[in-house]
């Protein structure tokens, strides 16, 4: 019976392998699903090897993305079987399928606490892996006294004492009420006397965690953490098994150093004497070697032994050791170790004493800024930036600015704001400051913010030596056959005001400066109009005598925006030219702006305000992400205005996720740019809702607790996917099952799932869209013994879309499942999501939520290969805005082609091989319905660099002007949105192995490698 049940895992794990596409596989496990949950139901002696069996295959779906949303209570009862096979599989995967927070734990609690307590060791440990795993406050309040008897009991073997001060840890950052201060002080110096390394290491992680939350309760354990250096450092009684390529304990060394750091100061003598003599064994013994394991390791313990070094603040021989040593990592060929090399001299550059000696290693730092690693590039740059003073600035300003021509867009914003703010701060004088900005803008005039060019009118404005030397290079700047918009703004604004200083120079005479300023006009956009007419309104004002040709040619320009349908430029036109008709009055009302009030630059606050992106903190805002995502539903605010006038719909505009709205806008031509593009995540496929909802297996109702009263609501309008989060505490609110975010995310891209589910609720989508038309039917099951009354369900349309919802039953019987047709009409382009207003009543407590709906614009999309004889003349009889559009898009994780092409295919936009000459980049084209377009033709061209994948350009075509703006804007959306899974950002350097191997020794058992060496 044996072979034939372990066979039938076997042949279900073939039968996945084997599927020939993702249906198939579906299809399988649905099946396999199916048989599992009859077996559970209906075979109530089910005997304890088969629901093993069972319980594996629960595992092994779970492990390939799909939602097991029953069997849990059968994998808890495993815990408590008698046998050693059944309980391994009970803990493996109860730490694989249920959180902290299910109530299935509560009932294991007990059986947990045996197998602690008792004196089987293999099921000491099987018990603390899970323990340590899950976590979670009532663990931590039921278990802590006898993990923390384990890991002092001198009895037990040092492989459960291992695992008893990790699983401590754990529940440590849980509730860290569970370890008493005033009570275990001594017992973790007691701990750090051990002498076998493994224990040693598991309990140093504790100590890092502990003295990080009030080191001043574990003084008694900073000499002995010196000990312990001492030790490893002289090889003292150091195991075979615990030294990686010739270095004592890695791991423990950098976790001691790492404790140390929390102390303040090290006020004993001796003991400050001997760890200093360790540190300088650490930085005289380290060098770069071939053997790439050994340079990871060598260099955790000495980068750590670095930033110790630094916290103590030692002398000033130690400290100019440590910058040498550094000078010689920049300039290594290992990238990481040139990365970590930069990073740790921008921390040095912090100490006074040794400011000197980091300059002299400029030039291989102003090297670093053109190295191919990118991550490298950012921390070079923000040495540079760290070291600038009066001294070097000139020369660390023209390095920045012959830089920023070839700098890739990720990182040209950032040079060109540091390059202004440093240019500020340590100008020579008030004329190279002034060269300084105008050269940024012309060479990255899109990553120029407005704050730079203001900040050069304020100086040139509030110093008269300066007006006339800014108002030539101005001047020069516009006889560039192709200049930036910016550019434009500020020669405009300054030959305005002081153009008249430049007229007995050679072509700067009122006319000719006019004539170069308004040749210009027709490739600005709306908002510098306003500039160029003040700069009009200028000139005329200062041409003295009046000159009437230019005079009636300015007057034809105000003439012309006196119609404009901006109100800004209509009213300056109106007001400028009845001004100048009135002679003198012009000269009172347009004189010389009056000096700026002295304030703070707005660049240098930004500079103060903003954090130093280093890698650690860039992990820990990757980690505070991901434990900010969310799954709730939407509630939609009230959105009527103050003044009483009614609201376009009843719904404010509800957009989809749009992270990325400060990317720029490009020229729109075809010329080749770097472009990225990041890779499509894999989504997990939904719960088979539609199938028998009466056989999916509800809490029971005994164990249904009574639940308040839960509303979500939406905060405002721009709302990200993953940002739906209640509007009130949430501490006792009724949560939903699964992440609701990631279920609407993928309903955008299929037309089947699960839309929404609670403990006792559950609602799914199936849909039907042919052109402009959809059918959408909403599943309403009941999942308890128990009806669901007072069961409303209200739709909150956008203006674009017409939608007509049949009647819902007021009451759902128990374990019975209801319909609700839809009816949806696309009227028009848009981006806005409609919302289901969605309550129902359980007992006496009232839940409330309300779901975006997946009817998204790729809904509206139909696929539509075109040949090069269509595309072509479509593509060119679309000429620029409004009707064509391109966009730099950042932020994107790197894709192959392939996949690029995948993902948007995906959303119904069919690539078309072929049209485009250049490899890299894609052609796609698909239909858009709707009740205005009728059917409209969409061209979209995507440019890709793959030497650096990071960001795209995308210039999306239309006969339609809101249709080619919604779709570009949709598109982005998508593009910076693929779901990812955890993972180091591509542009910092991947993790040395040596601190995976730190991690892994304070990692617990992986029940998915345990699973994978069983099978």
């Amino acid at each position: 019976m044996a072979l034939s049940g372990m066979r039938g895992l076997s042949v279900f794990i073939s039968d996945v392998r084997n599927s020939q596409n993702k249906e198939q596989e579906r299809l399988r496990v649905d099946k396999e699903l199916g048989n599992i949950r009859t077996r559970f139901k209906n075979d109530k002696g089910v005997a304890p090897y088969e629901k093993k069996k069972y319980v594996w295959k629960m595992l092994y779906i779970y492990m390939l993305g799909y939602d097991v949303d029953f069997g849990h209570m059968e994998v808890v009862s495993l815990i408590s079987a008698p046998k050693y096979p059944e309980k391994q599989v009970g803990y493996i995967v109860t730490s694989s399928l249920l959180n902290e927070n299910h109530e299935f734990l509560r009932l294991a609690i007990n059986t947990v606490r045996n197998d602690i307590i008792g004196r089987n060791e293999t099921f000491q440990c099987l018990a603390l892996t899970m323990v340590g795993n899950i976590g979670g406050r009532e663990f931590s309040e039921s278990l802590a006294p006898d993990v923390q008897t384990l890991l002092l009991s001198s009895s037990c073997r040092p492989l459960v004492r291992k695992k008893a001060a990790l699983c401590l840890l754990r529940l440590y950052r849980k509730n860290p009420d569970v370890v008493n201060v005033d009570g275990w002080a001594d017992r973790m110096a007691q701990l750090l006397d051990e002498r076998d390394l493994g224990v040693l290491t598991s309990s140093m992680s504790l100590l890092v965690a502990l003295v990080s939350n009030n080191y001043e309760a574990y003084w008694s354990c900073l000499p002995k953490c010196v000990k312990i250096l001492e030790r490893l450092a002289r090889n003292q009684d150091i195991p075979q098994e615990y030294t990686y390529y010739g270095i004592p304990s890695p791991w423990l060394q950098v976790k001691t150093m790492r404790a140390l750091q929390y102390f303040p100061s090290i006020e004993d003598p001796n003991t400050r004497r001997s760890l200093f003599e360790v540190l300088q064994r650490i930085l005289m013994g380290t060098d770069v070697v071939k053997n790439v394991n050994k340079n990871n390791a060598s260099h955790a313990v000495l980068f750590e032994a670095l930033a110790l070094v630094m916290h103590l603040d030692a002398e000033k021989e130690m400290m100019s050791q440590c910058v040498a040593l550094l000078g010689k990592f920049i300039a290594v060929r290992e990238p990481n170790i040139r990365y970590l090399g930069l990073e740790n001299m921008t921390r040095m550059f912090m100490v006074t004493d040794v400011q000197d000696i980091i300059k002299r290693h400029q030039a291989q730092i102003i090297t670093s800024l053109k190295d191919p690693d990118i991550s490298i590039r950012r921390r070079a740059l923000d040495l540079l930036y760290s070291m600038c003073d009066v001294s070097n600035a000139k020369d660390i300003v023209e390095e920045l600015l012959q830089y920023l021509s070839t700098a890739e867009f990720a990182m040209r914003e950032e040079l060109a704001l540091k390059a202004a703010i440093v240019a500020e701060k340590f100008a020579p004088d008030l004329s190279w400051y002034v060269d300084v900005i105008l050269q940024l803008i012309d060479k990255a005039g899109e990553f120029v913010s407005d704050d730079i060019w203001f900040r050069v009118v304020q100086f040139v404005t509030n110093n008269e030596d300066l007006q006339s030397y800014a108002a030539a290079k101005a001047r020069e700047y516009l006889d560039k056959s192709a200049i930036h918009e910016t550019m434009v703004k500020v020669s405009a604004y300054i030959l305005g005001e002081f153009g008249h200083l430049l007229v007995r120079q050679p072509g700067c005479s009122p006319k000719e400066i006019f004539n170069i300023i308004h040749e210009k006009l027709p490739t600005v956009s709306t908002s510098t109009i306003p500039i160029l007419l003040s700069t009009y309104a200028k000139i005329l004002m200062h041409t003295q005598p009046p000159d009437p040709e230019l005079q009636n040619q300015i007057w034809a320009i105000f003439k012309k925006y006196e119609s404009c349908i901006e109100v800004e430029i209509q009213q300056r036109a109106v007001e400028y030219f009845a001004l100048s008709r009135k002679g003198a009055v012009l000269v009172d009302i347009l004189a010389e702006m009056p000096k700026f009030p002295e304030r703070q630059s707005a660049l240098i606050k930004k500079a103060e305000d903003t954090e130093v992106d280093t890698a650690e903190q860039s992990a820990i805002k990757l980690r505070a992400q991901q434990l900010s995502q969310t799954s709730n539903t939407l509630v939609v605010t009230d959105q009527r205005p103050a003044n009483g006038t009614p609201p376009v719909s009843q719904l404010g505009i509800v957009k989809m996720p749009n992270p990325s709205s400060n990317s720029n806008v490009v020229n729109q031509s075809l010329s080749q740019e770097n472009g990225t593009m990041s890779k499509v995540g894999s989504q997990p496929p939904p719960a088979d809702l539609l199938g028998d909802l009466l056989a999916i297996e509800g809490p029971p109702s005994s164990s249904v607790q009574p639940q308040p009263s839960t509303n979500w609501e939406l905060e405002g309008t721009a709302v990200e996917s993953s940002a739906i989060v209640p509007a009130g505490e949430q501490g006792n609110s009724l949560q939903p099952i699964g992440n609701t975010a990631e279920r609407f995310l993928s309903l955008c891209l299929k037309d089947s799932g699960v839309l929404y589910e609670d403990p006792y609720i559950q609602v799914g989508i199936k849909a039907e869209w042919r052109a402009h038309h959809g059918r959408l039917v909403l599943f309403l099951g009941n999942k308890n013994t128990y009806p669901l009354v007072s069961v409303q369900a209200v739709i909150l349309p956008p203006t674009h879309l017409k939608i007509e919802l049949s009647l819902v039953p007021e009451t759902i019987p128990p374990r019975a499942q209801v319909q609700c047709p839809l009816e949806i009409i696309n009227l028009h382009p848009s981006r806005d999501v409609a919302v289901l207003d969605f309550s129902y009543k359980f007992g006496n407590d009232m839940v409330n939520a309300r779901l975006r709906l997946p009817a998204v614009l790729n809904k509206f999309l139909q696929p539509i290969v075109v040949s090069a004889v269509e595309f072509f003349p479509q593509w060119r009889s679309l000429t620029g805005p409004p009707l064509k559009v391109q966009e730099v898009v950042r932020g994107v994780r790197p894709l192959q082609l392939l996949e690029l092409a995948n993902f948007f295919n995906s959303y119904s936009l069919t690539i078309c091989p072929g049209l485009d000459p250049n490899p890299n980049n894609l052609v796609a084209s698909t239909t858009f319905y709707s009740e205005s377009t009728k059917a409209m033709l969409c061209l979209v061209r995507i440019e890709t660099d793959p030497a650096d994948r990071t960001q795209l350009r995308m210039t999306v075509a239309s006969g339609d002007p809101s249709l080619t703006f919604e779709l570009k804007e949709f598109i982005k959306e998508q593009l910076v949105n693929i779901p990812t899974a955890t993972h180091i950002p591509t542009q910092e350097p991947p993790t040395p192995p040596i601190a995976q191997q730190a991690n892994a020794h304070e990692a617990l058992t992986d029940p998915g490698a345990m699973l994978a060496a069983l099978l």
